[in-house]
């Protein structure tokens, strides 16, 4: 399909008059179409007039990883000991799991959820190795942060790293 000069500029200063936040969610829903028929040509122009316009304004996407884990680290008392909250850890203690993570769980109380297997390791930049791990384990919809499935889909997000 052909278009006229005129519109193809009249559609971008529709683009240019939408909110940041409007284009971020206009862009999330172009993925989700994407994704749905990935050879669509409509959604790849979409997307790649968006991105021209979000480079413009030099606004980064947000990716579906980073809405997710907002949890911030705080200190709290578990079992008579200060401990960080939100902040996995490498477990020493069981030889069962590889990490570990203090959490309140949905009663507000403090308690330990330890995750990962220890004869494993943990391949996330490899992005089909990230992209099944993340399909496989549900990691769009990860659940509540007392439960092991949530910290092990946090550990496989683009760019993680593990400090200790």
């Amino acid at each position: 399909m052909q278009r006229a000069k005129g519109e193809s500029v009249t559609e971008d200063s529709k683009m240019g008059k939408q909110s940041d936040s409007q284009l971020k969610d206009l862009m999330k829903k172009m993925r989700d179409l994407e994704k749905k028929d990935p050879k669509k040509p409509s959604t790849q122009h979409m997307i790649k007039r968006i991105e021209k316009e979000m480079k413009k304004r030099k606004l980064t996407e947000v990716t579906s990883c980073e809405a997710l884990y907002d949890h911030v680290i705080t200190e709290a008392e578990y079992q008579g000991k200060k401990v960080k909250l939100n902040d996995p850890i490498r477990t020493s203690e069981n030889p069962n799991k590889k990490f570990k993570v203090y959490v309140k769980n949905d009663k507000g109380k403090v308690v330990v959820v330890r995750f990962g297997d220890p004869n494993m390791s943990i391949k996330r930049d490899d992005p089909e190795r990230r992209k099944n791990f993340r399909a496989r384990h549900n990691c769009d919809n990860p659940g509540p942060k007392y439960k092991a499935r949530y910290w092990s889909c946090f550990q496989w997000r683009a760019g993680a790293k593990v400090d200790n």
